[in-house]
């Protein structure tokens, strides 16, 4: 089974073959990510050692969904021993974020 993950906003995106799935995650996300593909997985009869391979579309977008998402994937990914691809196609032995600009940190207030 082909997994795609999009949490580069924060309505959340899941493919599992051919089906589609979406979730309002917003800030809940590090929090409800897991449980969200598990549930999934479940309604299709499928576990994780079902997965294949897995396609994050790394960014531009959020950068703390981009980081998220990246983090579970990269994880499954090793953890699995499965094919990694950005949204591109290209084969990745990690996924690294594309934010699509600089990180704005603002200064501290102390």
């Amino acid at each position: 089974m082909k997994l795609y993950l999009d949490t580069s906003t924060p309505n959340c995106i899941l493919k599992l073959d051919d089906k589609i799935y979406e979730a309002e995650l917003g800030r809940d996300m590090a929090e409800k990510l897991l449980a969200f593909i598990e549930e999934k997985l479940q309604e299709n009869q499928k576990t994780w050692q079902d997965i294949s391979e897995i396609t994050y579309m790394s960014g531009p977008g959020s950068f703390t969904g981009l980081r998220i998402g990246a983090a579970v994937v990269n994880t499954l990914a090793d953890q699995l021993q499965i094919p990694l691809y950005d949204h591109h196609g290209k084969l990745r032995p990690l996924i690294l974020p594309d934010y699509g600009r600089e990180a704005n940190i603002s200064t501290p207030k102390k």
